[in-house]
């Protein structure tokens, strides 16, 4: 059954005439709109007033934890506050931000005095009760339920009642890091993407327990801080995280099952994408990944592959399956047992795993939809544009499903009606 949200009407050529010039100038044109448009608030966000924001605390002294004491600081102009469980770990904190401040003065981005300026705004302590009067908290530490869960019990009792409590989680329940906080509804995920001053997505995550004045108070923040917000339902993955994975697992389970691996991680080359899939996960870490793979085959058990062989290039502990030139690693080869390019005619072709990618990602995108996780296929498009970067002239992820006959081979319809695509 095709989704409430999914058009009833599908006007559009298949595959090789929806591909045509006129279509392709249509999608760019959809995907510049929706990235020049003026998003005041995200689709969907209340219109309660939302609290000011005078001071903020940062849990975690990491590199995403730096960054977004940075951008706190940077954006907003208060003071920002930075722990960790050890002095060591904030010291090193500070000094990679000073460090970071230096090289945009070299750079000519900052002037030496607006250097200083922002350095002082950023403080490190390891005694967590100086956090009483931050009026939003955001924890950035390890990407595990338990230690998540942990750091909120422990801050939640010094706070005021009206502080706003965010976490930076990817990929993990909202509610479930906040279950047995004694005000949940105060709980709102924000999930900046890496790097934090260059990607300009926010996911906005809210939960059934978030009061309007939370949600309102998150979404206000994400347009002080420059960042353009998606509002998004509690469900794995989110958005950007959910269709990644997708693509990834679909892709290592093609490759675990014998395709040869430059010959799968370049099927997808035609559609433009910012790098290769084997590319970006080398970037973000096969631990990470598998990580993230696992969380969402526990949500998803029928759709989401836990990779032998990325299970096995995560535990030798190495950079990924390619060298920096694209050539597969030897110890990766030997570590996952990868087919090599001379081990016999490859099957499928790189069109037959493209197509078996694109008709996964159109699965994925109509139950999202059919889940109410974003307010509409533009939604989708806009994280998958200006979190995954995704190509503005396939018009992002959708019209590339439509115009590749993906839509209509999972789910009979095309996600946009008409001759064009429209939000």
């Amino acid at each position: 059954m095709v989704p409430d949200n999914v058009v009833e009407t599908a006007t559009l050529a298949e595959a090789g005439a929806a591909a045509s010039r006129g279509s392709r100038r249509s999608a760019s044109a959809y995907a510049e709109a929706l990235l020049a448009g003026e998003r005041h608030r995200p689709q969907g966000a209340p219109g309660a007033v939302p609290r000011p924001v005078r001071s903020v605390g940062v849990i975690g002294a990491g590199l995403m934890a730096s960054q977004l004491a940075l951008l706190f600081a940077r954006q907003l102009g208060v003071p920002v506050l930075i722990t960790d469980l050890s002095q060591e770990k904030v010291d090193g904190a500070l000094t990679g931000i000073a460090g970071h401040l230096e090289k945009l003065v070299a750079r000519g981005q900052l002037t030496p005095t607006a250097a200083r300026e922002l350095g002082s705004l950023v403080r490190g302590t390891v005694d967590k009760r100086e956090f009483r009067n931050c009026d939003v908290v955001i924890e950035a530490v390890f990407e595990e339920l338990s230690v998540k869960r942990a750091v909120f019990a422990e801050i939640e009792p010094l706070l005021r009642e009206d502080a706003l409590l965010l976490t930076n989680t990817s990929s993990l329940s909202v509610a479930a890091i906040g279950r047995g906080l004694t005000h949940p509804e105060r709980l709102v995920g924000l999930h900046f993407f890496n790097p934090v001053a260059v990607l300009p997505l926010v996911e906005i995550i809210s939960t059934e327990n978030n009061d309007d004045v939370s949600v309102a108070s998150a979404c206000s923040l994400a347009r002080l801080l420059g960042k353009t917000a998606v509002l998004v339902t509690d469900t794995p993955g989110f958005v950007v995280n959910r269709i990644l994975s997708r693509l990834f697992c679909e892709l290592l389970r093609i490759i675990d099952d014998g395709a040869e691996v430059q010959l799968a991680d370049h099927a997808l080359d035609p559609l433009g994408l910012p790098m290769t899939p084997l590319t970006l996960l080398g970037f973000i870490g096969p631990a990470v990944q598998l990580h993230i793979c696992e969380t969402m085959h526990a949500a998803y058990p029928d759709r989401f592959y836990v990779s032998t062989s990325l299970a096995a290039i995560a535990a030798a502990r190495l950079r990924g399956y390619l060298d920096k030139s694209g050539t597969v690693l030897p110890a990766a080869a030997a570590a996952a047992l990868l087919p090599q390019a001379d081990a016999g005619p490859p099957a499928p072709g790189a069109e037959s795993i493209r197509a078996r990618i694109l008709d996964a990602l159109a699965d994925e995108v109509g139950l999202m939809l059919a889940e109410n996780v974003v307010a509409g296929p533009a939604d989708v498009d806009l994280c998958m544009l200006l979190g995954a970067n995704f190509p503005v002239h396939q018009g992002g992820l959708t019209p590339m499903l439509d115009l590749s006959g993906a839509s209509r081979r999972v789910w009979g319809k095309e996600f946009h009606p008409g001759p064009g695509f429209a939000e």
